[in-house]
């Protein structure tokens, strides 16, 4: 607590002042956290003071409050180019982040409990706090600012992705909030850019990148191996199931949930904390991206049935604990895309599921499963939106891909299992068939013009993001797995 308030009044974090009359003071109280590291031992204890944020008023106290941090995909696709141009992967913190951020707004704040200062004095917080409501905007203001000083330029398509090019080579640093990555092929530069930011903030170096945001890193001379096992660990013990049988496949082959199923739960906060956890584990663990993706549809009144679907989640987990995702050193850096829906597989309102991933050749970078805003009338047209959907991921990481210097020449290869689908995207007639779905059509027809996209037809036993869109029997899903390129890491 003592070098918590110290860095406040290291950064003339607040002034005292008298208590004004026509402004409402906001709160403050301490937080306290014991910080590990990947292996379960403690790393330090950790205070942290902070503000009550939900008693701010918008227009008076704050107005914007949107921040940008890195996406997951991202950060996989920085660590398989990383891999493959075997470039050196550091890890920096920045220590009180917050404080740093510069505040617009008048914001008052009783003082601190156990902080001595003058009677009927407040604090007229001069910078940011963690707790206000535009802390994270602020301090990503002037972070940006800062590093901008140093020719570094924000990337149009993630704005924490910050890259500088010279004649010695590239750096890159991605940010999400205080933890950032930093590589490149440029080491002087690396230095020189780990220099500018210790000048201008409270830095810690974390030495090479081994613990990122509950991500294991492990780096080999073939390339990294990125896996969440100590987060799947401690989640598998938060639900009481340590010592609970394995389960071959995270869902029974061709179940159905509906929200009338079971009956329901007296207490729904320990099914919304182990579902919160699970989305988070599916960063690293495709195989089970479909079966969460059922039981969040259930948060807001959750069922028995629904609970023995999460526990069977985590009785699969706990026998896959160490799988996680490979990236080879030797992958060639070319992208390639799978795309697969699930006609009307949703027995209370028949909307369809979309799936897809993309590769980097063999290094698995982006999936997603979503249910489809409309109900598709047919196969045909519940494929063409996935083909949609995946199209604009596609565009989005090519475009990234790019700001990182790893150019795709030519079209991204598309394959998709639905002839009908592959024929309407190149056929520019339309009918009464496809004029519901004419938007999605000119979006795909326009890239497949432009060279952008080779729509290619696979057979459904060999469409990998199959595993994205309905529940499958133990040795479909193994065959699945094989395909996504989906390992398992030896234990350390």
């Amino acid at each position: 607590m003592q070098e918590e308030l110290q860095a406040l009044e290291k950064t003339h974090t607040w002034d005292l002042v008298d208590p004004p009359s026509d402004k409402t003071l906001v709160g403050c109280k301490w937080v306290y956290k014991i910080k590990t590291l990947s292996d379960g031992s403690i790393e330090r204890y950790k205070a942290r003071l902070v503000e009550k944020g939900f008693t701010q008023e918008y227009g008076i106290d704050y107005e914007e409050t949107f921040a940008p941090v890195a996406r997951t995909t991202s950060v996989r696709t920085l660590l398989a180019i990383a891999a493959t141009r075997k470039w050196r992967l550091t890890q920096m913190d920045v220590k009180n982040a917050f404080l740093n951020g510069e505040l617009e707004e008048e914001v008052y704040m009783r003082p601190p409990p156990g902080y001595t200062c003058q009677e009927n004095k407040v604090c007229r917080l001069r910078k940011a706090l963690y707790g206000l409501k535009q802390a994270p905007r602020a301090w990503f203001s002037k972070f940006h600012k800062t590093i901008t000083k140093l020719n570094f330029s924000s990337s149009a398509h993630d704005s924490a992705l910050f890259t500088r090019k010279t004649d010695n080579g590239t750096v890159v640093l991605l940010l999400y909030v205080d933890d950032m990555i930093i590589t490149g092929d440029d080491s002087v530069g690396i230095e020189e850019l780990k220099q500018f930011l210790c000048q201008h903030f409270e830095m810690k170096d974390l030495g090479p990148l081994s613990y990122f945001l509950g991500l294991e890193v492990l780096s080999s001379s073939d390339g990294l191996f990125l896996s969440q096992t100590k987060y799947a660990s401690d989640l598998i013990s938060r639900a009481g199931l340590t010592d609970c049988k394995i389960e071959q496949t995270p869902l029974e082959p061709n179940v159905r949930f509906t929200p009338q199923d079971g009956t329901l739960l007296n207490d729904a906060t320990l099914y919304r904390q182990l579902v919160g956890s699970l989305i988070y584990l599916t960063v690293t663990r495709p195989d089970i991206s479909y079966a969460v993706h059922l039981v969040s549809q259930f948060m807001s009144s959750p069922r028995t049935t629904h609970y023995a679907a999460v526990l069977r989640i985590i009785r699969y987990i706990k026998g896959t604990l160490f799988y996680g995702l490979h990236y080879s050193a030797t992958s060639a850096l070319i992208l390639r895309a799978y795309s697969d829906a699930d006609w009307a597989g949703d027995p209370s309102d028949r909307r369809s599921t979309t799936g897809f991933c993309i590769f980097l050749l063999d290094s698995l970078i982006s999936w997603r499963r979503k249910k489809q805003t409309l109900t598709a009338r047919s196969s045909t047209e519940a494929e063409y939106r996935a083909l949609a959907d995946t199209t604009s991921e596609i565009l989005w990481l090519r475009w990234l891909l790019a700001d990182l210097e790893t150019f795709q020449p030519s079209p991204t290869d598309l394959y998709c299992d639905n002839r009908s689908a592959i024929q309407i995207a190149h056929n520019d007639v339309f009918h009464e068939r496809t004029k519901h779905i004419e938007i999605d059509c000119h979006f795909i027809r326009q890239h497949l013009l432009r060279s952008e996209l080779h729509l290619i037809s696979i057979g459904t036993l060999d469409q990998p993001a199959d595993l994205f869109t309905k529940p499958h029997s133990p040795g479909r899903f193994r065959t699945l797995l094989s395909k996504l390129k989906l390992f398992t890491a030896p234990p350390t």
